[in-house]
């Protein structure tokens, strides 16, 4: 009998210690446990920076939107909520019911950034365990104009295209966060424990893309591609004087089951992204070069047949015609293949090679862009034996629009490159804007090379393959280009480049067709194109005629 009070006593002087134990050493972990229950951190996402263009035109914005999200660890019901649910946010009955059955979990999305009248109809429904968080939803007032080069997000609002995705974790911030404590229920409790640590907003961007002329860059190209049934065309139009990007278009060409259209921002940025063989437009390059070394001037004769031979391939003018005389500038102005090989082949192939790397081919441009591409070009020492009846009239190479726009540009500012910008400043949380700086310029071809192309290219537009880029008012220096796309049996890439007014020059365009039905020339399918934008351009911009 002494035994079993014995044992009794000690068993309740053991719970009595347990006790005390419980109490007094562990009280504050217990504390902490029932805290961990019933306490949640919320992030909070920081609102992201807008995308403006110069003018201060919004072209992405973030808009205020509800996410309906549910607790499984409270629903007894799961097919009963879903099927109250899923007519409401249009989200597959099944896929509710399963998130909804995961009771080791506390957190499942009902449905991501819906809109007013949604989450009204959902909050009327009173379900316990479902409740309600701020989040945004990216917007593009401007619809498709600029798509491809502004970009697009996700789902969580992460740039996924485009300065969206460039300027990804600039426009981001920095989240925030906050915790709430919570019944077992699940639901919020008033006056409960709250700690919030605020978001940083992300920096806003300010491009350089003008959108009143993106538009209408966008319009006249879609034009021109659906009047000659092309597959796509691209257009970039830029400031001479500090390489500003105001326009950067893509059209893609009808299918057989829609028309032409403006390129969602789903699609890359082609003027960056594209590499094509340029054609007659990389004989400025050539012309370029001679002149500069002194090599000949814009009145050089050459003679000049109908035909050469260089390795085992044949280059042809486009037209038949007799062996004639003729300068340097009426080559460039007809276009002749053959004279401008002849003039390669004073210049020499270290040298030509030399002059297209000098003019920015072979690598990226000062834009940097997502998927922009280097281009190819190739040191003289791999050049084959065709190489140089290829090279100088633009096969064997290829570049992307806004190299050769570049070109141009380069031309046109006294041979000075001004490397492009798209970007013209960015704005910080504070409000506070801070300009990008202009890229350096450096100089190609001296003042005096220049002028002398300048004049050539002059005399293209008024006399030979550039008529019908002409604009009344203004004097236009530019050049066609007609390269046969691979593999070489019939289509073509048509191009018109140039710049005006051409005595002080403002503003330089490209345009490229890809494969026009009708004519595959650069004088027919991309020259009137250039001519509509460029005249509105030059209006707009308030450029004084010639």
């Amino acid at each position: 009998m002494l035994g079993i009070v014995l044992v009794t006593v000690l068993a309740f002087a053991g719970v009595g210690l347990r006790l005390f134990d419980l109490q007094a050493r562990d009280r504050s972990h217990l504390a902490s446990l029932g805290v961990g229950q019933r306490v949640r951190t919320v992030s909070i996402p920081a609102e992201r920076g807008n995308i403006f263009d110069r003018n201060g035109t919004l072209l992405a914005v973030s808009v205020p939107q509800t996410t309906i999200v549910a607790d499984p660890r409270v629903i007894k019901d799961p097919i009963a909520y879903a099927a109250r649910l899923a007519p409401i946010v249009q989200v597959d009955e099944a896929d509710l019911v399963a998130r909804l059955s995961n009771h080791k979990s506390a957190f499942a999305y009902i449905a991501r950034k819906v809109n007013d009248e949604t989450a009204r109809q959902v909050r009327d429904l009173d379900l316990v365990g479902i409740s309600f968080q701020d989040e945004s939803r990216r917007y593009y007032p401007q619809g498709t104009t600029a798509a491809p080069v502004v970009g697009f997000t996700g789902t969580d609002n992460t740039g996924l295209g485009g300065m969206e995705y460039h300027f990804d974790s600039l426009l981001t911030g920095k989240p925030g966060s906050v915790q709430v404590e919570r019944d077992p229920q699940g639901n919020d409790i008033p006056g409960g424990e709250r700690q919030v640590h605020a978001a940083k907003r992300g920096q806003d961007v300010v491009l350089t893309i003008d959108s009143s002329l993106q538009w209408k860059t966008e319009q006249e190209l879609l034009r021109g591609v659906t009047s000659m049934n092309a597959q796509g065309g691209i257009a970039v139009v830029v400031d001479v004087q500090t390489g500003d990007v105001l326009a950067m278009a893509t059209v893609d060409g009808a299918t057989d089951t829609q028309p032409a259209q403006v390129a969602p921002a789903t699609e890359l940025n082609r003027p960056v992204s594209d590499v094509y063989e340029p054609g007659s437009t990389n004989k400025v390059i050539t012309m370029a070069g001679a002149i500069q070394d002194g090599i000949i001037t814009p009145d050089t004769s050459f003679s000049v047949p109908w035909e050469v031979q260089v390795g085992d391939a044949v280059y042809q003018d486009d037209e038949e015609h007799a062996t004639e005389e003729l300068t340097a500038a009426q080559i460039l102005t007809q276009s002749s293949n053959v004279g401008t090989i002849g003039i390669a082949r004073e210049l020499g192939k270290d040298r030509l090679a030399d002059y297209l790397r000098a003019f920015g081919f072979g690598q990226r441009t000062a834009l940097n862009l997502p998927s922009e591409a280097a281009g190819v070009t190739f040191d003289a020492a791999k050049y084959n034996d065709t190489s140089m009846g290829a090279v100088p009239i633009g096969y064997e190479i290829a570049v992307t629009a806004m190299q050769m726009l570049d070109v141009y540009t380069t031309i046109a500012n006294h041979g000075t490159a001004r490397p492009p910008r798209l970007v013209a400043a960015t704005i910080d949380a504070g409000g506070a804007r801070h300009d990008e700086p202009l890229p350096e310029p450096h100089q190609v071809v001296s003042p005096e090379t220049a002028q002398a192309v300048n004049n050539m290219l002059q005399r293209v537009v008024n006399e030979g393959t550039g008529r019908r880029a002409q604009i009344r008012g203004y004097q236009v220096a530019g050049k066609t280009g007609t390269a046969r796309k691979a593999p070489y049996t019939g289509e073509t890439n048509a191009s018109f480049v140039g710049f005006a007014p051409a005595g002080h020059p403002r503003l330089a365009a490209i345009v490229v067709m890809d494969a026009p039905q009708g004519s595959q020339y650069g004088a027919d399918a991309a020259a009137p194109v250039f001519q509509q934008i460029m005249r509105f351009a030059l209006t707009y911009e308030r450029v004084p005629t010639s």
